[in-house]
């Protein structure tokens, strides 16, 4: 659902300390980006609400936070835009209904087949074996 806003009050960010690309800049400048995003700011429908809650496993707090971390790249900027890409792919994931599954039942006609097949098979079978002198 590409067309879902999220709100910028249900968010926090927090720039920390990352470990990977950046040199001796990594030591001097905080560039990972901690996304904090409030669920039940979101307005999201029961349904909606328990999907993400499955999608999102441990990045789900007990307080209901969504918590992103993204550290990949070596400026804030870029670390922020991809934290917020990853949450907005994970919204639009839980609102997307799985198809429910129709019972479908084999024809009698599907049903010979297999019983041939068997039969078939099992004729095969009973024709290895030891070769008793009569």
């Amino acid at each position: 659902m590409p067309d879902f806003e999220i709100p910028e009050d249900a968010l926090q960010e927090r720039f920390l300390a990352a470990s990977g690309p950046g040199g001796q800049n990594v030591n001097k400048v905080a560039t990972a980006c901690q996304l904090r995003c409030d669920v039940f700011r979101l307005g999201l429908s029961p349904e909606v609400y328990a999907r993400l809650r499955a999608l999102a496993g441990s990045r789900m707090t007990a307080a209901g936070e969504i918590v992103i971390t993204a550290r990949t790249h070596r400026s804030q900027e870029a670390n922020r835009e991809e934290a917020r890409a990853r949450l907005a792919n994970l919204i639009a994931r839980a609102h997307v209904r799985e198809a429910k599954r129709i019972k479908t039942k084999p024809s009698r006609a599907a049903k010979a087949r297999r019983v041939d097949a068997k039969k078939q098979r099992s004729n095969v079978k009973q024709g290895r074996g030891r070769v008793r002198p009569d």
